[in-house]
């Protein structure tokens, strides 16, 4: 900006023709609700940030009551190339409904991560084999969650889904801010959805019912799943929730909010149905729900001993070791320690 200031294309009287342009940066509060429109003009005019019922929709009624043209930095960002290489050479790339590139900020269990800029239409597996260059240590592709902390989780199923703005929506997920994380085979999806719906709920404005008291309600059923202290119906109770404050929530966060529980629930029900039902975590990522036992691959090898900070195993060298149920934490230390494969047991 102050480049284009001495350069005489920005400020007062841009190129002695009469013709004035300023811009001003705005530093913002850094909540996740800013990102909805009218919430980010509040925040802009120095109020709290929360969204107000539209219409008026900025375009009429924004900034200072005044008209207002608001985007992301990444559409206004094509602007510049579009004006440059013409409208037809932005058309030419994507698909029929979805036209130019997508940036996405790659994250999760891949090779190579970090932003990438594919043209819309490219598949998922060619953004996660091709450009990132697969999974790590070999593993299996289990799902990707694609549109930032509200976004949907993908499986790997629908790996073939093309990137366009219809396709995604399909699946449940969204294109959302371009943020895509990678999961593996280890990866428990109703912690997932825990860890994903903890930040949105906390990140609520707390000015609609729905989002305020609807969020919490369905983190605490997902932490319960976590623990191994389910209740009856719970799965039936979290889908209902998640309906009812994506569809009455007054803002796109809270419409979006339940997107990881609905997808994870569409897709991975079974998962949800042993942590509820059977107090198990199928991917052995839920330390309450899981059971550690010595087997008789044991070597005595009194690693496991040293690694626990409870003193739940005992024995002696060169002879299977015991652990005792009642004092183990679940920590899983033992396990990570152990250098006989099948010594020891995670059910």
């Amino acid at each position: 900006m102050q480049q284009a200031e001495a350069a005489g294309w920005l400020g007062q009287d841009i190129g002695k023709r009469g013709f004035s342009f300023s811009i001003r940066l705005k530093e913002g509060a850094g909540a996740f609700v800013c990102g909805e429109e009218t919430a980010l003009i509040a925040s802009i005019e120095g109020k709290r940030g929360m969204p107000r019922v539209r219409p008026p929709f900025p375009a009429v009624k924004g900034l200072w009551g005044c008209p207002t043209c608001i985007n992301n930095v990444e559409t206004l960002a094509n602007i510049p190339w579009i004006v440059q290489k013409g409208a037809a050479a932005f058309a030419a790339l994507g698909t029929k409904g979805s036209k130019g590139t997508k940036v996405f900020a790659m994250a999760g269990k891949i090779q190579r991560g970090g932003l990438v800029e594919v043209p819309m239409g490219i598949s998922i597996r060619q953004i996660v084999f091709g450009v990132c260059g697969g999974i790590k240590e070999g593993r299996k592709l289990k799902a990707v969650q694609m549109g930032g902390p509200s976004g949907g989780c993908i499986p790997f199923e629908l790996q073939d889904t093309v990137i366009d703005y219809e396709s995604i929506t399909k699946t449940g997920a969204i294109m959302g801010s371009g943020g895509l994380v990678v999961m593996d085979d280890t990866t428990c999806m109703v912690d997932v959805a825990r860890f994903f719906l903890d930040f949105t709920q906390r990140e609520s404005c707390g000015k609609c019912t729905f989002c305020r008291v609807g969020t919490k309600r369905m983190l605490e059923i997902l932490t319960r799943a976590c623990e191994g202290k389910s209740r009856e119906g719970d799965i039936e109770r979290l889908e209902e929730l998640a309906v009812r404050v994506k569809n009455n929530s007054l803002c796109g966060l809270g419409q979006t909010a339940p997107n990881p529980v609905l997808t994870t629930l569409k897709y991975f029900r079974s998962e949800y149905e042993a942590h509820v039902n059977n107090r198990k975590c199928p991917a052995h990522k839920c330390g309450p729900l899981l059971t550690y036992s010595i087997t008789d691959a044991c070597a005595g090898c009194l690693l496991c001993i040293k690694a626990c900070s409870v003193g739940a195993i005992t024995g002696e060298r060169k002879r299977k070791h015991v652990l005792d149920p009642s004092k183990c934490n679940r920590c899983g230390q033992c396990y990570k320690v152990c250098n006989v494969s099948g010594a020891i047991s995670v059910d």
